[in-house]
This record gives C-alpha cells, structure tokens and sequence, in this order.
C-alpha cells in the first residue's frame, strides 16, 4: 500500500477503486509536528458573567472544558477514522473570555511521521461542546463557531500559517433596517387605534368657555383699582 494520492480524487484517504483507506506513512522520516487550532462559542454576555465568576451550577467550567480537550485529542484517532494513533508529546488549552464569548487555542505536538491537525481540532471541538453542556441551563443558545487550523509545523509539506486575511471575522450585529445608519434614529410604529365615537365637541366646548370666564375673573380681581388703593387683591 502507499499514500500516493487516488488518480480519480486526488486524496491520498482513497486509493484507486475509490475506497477509503489509511495512509500508510511507514516511509516517512519522524519530525518534530505542531499543530495549533482556534474555535469559538458565543453566548450572551450574562453567561459569560456566569463562566467568569464561577457560578455554574455543574463546577468550574473552564476547568472542565480543559480536561476534556486534552482526553479527546488523545482519543482522536477513535472518532475520527482514518487518523494514525499517535504519541502525543504535548496538548495546550487556552480560554479568553471577551464579551459575548469564550475563545479556544489548542496546540497540540508530537515527534513522528504524520501531523497533529486533527488532534487539536478536536480538542477545540470538545471543549466547546463541553463548555456548552456545562451552561446549558441558562443559555441553550449558544453557538459553536470558526473552528479551524491556525498553523502547522513540520512533515513533508513543511511549515503552515493561516494568513490573516483569512481568519473568520465575528459576524457582524443585525442592522436594523428602520435605523439611520448615520443618526442612529430609529422610526418606531406605534399602534393607533380610531375611537369608537367621536368626542363630544359640545361637552368640550362649554368646558372651554368656564375655563375662560374663570380666568377672566382672576384677572380682573388682580387688576389694580382706586377702590382698593391701586393695588391688586394680592396687595397686602
């Protein structure tokens, strides 16, 4: 068997008949491999609070999430299936908490004769899974997101870093179409509803005139006179 790719597929997983296959690497020259990949969960800010102070019902999350990427980079191999067991040298995960997620590195490295990749993406992978089963509870809906390789080093096809360009940027926040971009003004509909009668314009109309008569009282009681020694009611 060799890992030449298939004529038909151009994947070195199938081999002529089109069947999947694993890789045989036994020619290959053992070196030093690494590889590094990054994920996301978002969530709402309040779950956020809830990882960073402790206050998950189920433990420390982040704790939990650590352990389990570690055992599923080493259980690779029996989940993903054409993946070589390998001696895994060293695994690496780092959470960043921002805002409205947690961010996930995994680096995982070993000597041998094929890379680390899918070890650690399926470390970011079940840490996100694990933190998403860790505060369920208060938030089902958060989201799993970007999961990807960052770089690798070593093997035949040498060094590898994603370019920046690359990278999957935060998706941005809905727009609100009746929003002004510029003011930030938003046009808000307010429900209307007709009376069922009209007012009663007669009933109004005799209000507005006592209205009227009672103010033209107080005026003529504040105006000065020669009976009350030119001064107004509010003299004393």
């Amino acid at each position: 068997m060799t890992d030449s790719p298939s004529p038909a597929t151009g994947l070195t997983h199938f081999d002529a008949s089109g069947r999947a296959r694993m890789v045989d690497v036994g020619a290959k020259e053992e070196t030093q491999r690494v590889a590094v990949a990054r994920g996301r969960i978002r969530m709402q800010p309040e779950t956020v609070a809830v990882i960073r102070e402790g206050r998950a019902a189920k433990g420390d999350v982040l704790a939990v999430a650590q352990v389990a990427a570690i055992m599923a980079a080493k259980k690779t191999p029996e989940i993903i299936p054409m993946c070589h067991p390998l001696l895994l040298t060293r695994i690496d995960v780092d959470f960043q908490l921002t805002e409205d997620a947690v961010e996930i590195e995994a680096r995982v490295d070993t000597k041998g004769q094929t890379g680390v990749e899918m070890e650690a993406l399926t470390a970011v992978s079940a840490a996100a899974l694990t933190i998403y089963d860790m505060v369920k509870a208060v938030d089902r809906g958060m989201t799993i997101e970007a999961i990807r390789v960052e770089k690798k080093q070593g093997g035949r096809s040498g060094d590898w870093t994603r370019d920046e360009s690359d990278a999957p940027a935060s998706p941005a926040p809905a727009v609100d179409p009746s929003c002004d971009p510029e003011t930030g003004v938003c046009a808000v509909d307010l429900p209307f509803t007709r009376p069922a009668s009209g007012p009663d314009l007669a009933a109004l109309g005799r209000l507005g005139s006592a209205n009227l008569a009672s103010h033209r009282r107080q005026a003529a009681d504040d105006t000065p006179s020669p009976a009350n020694g030119g001064t107004g009611r509010g003299a004393s």
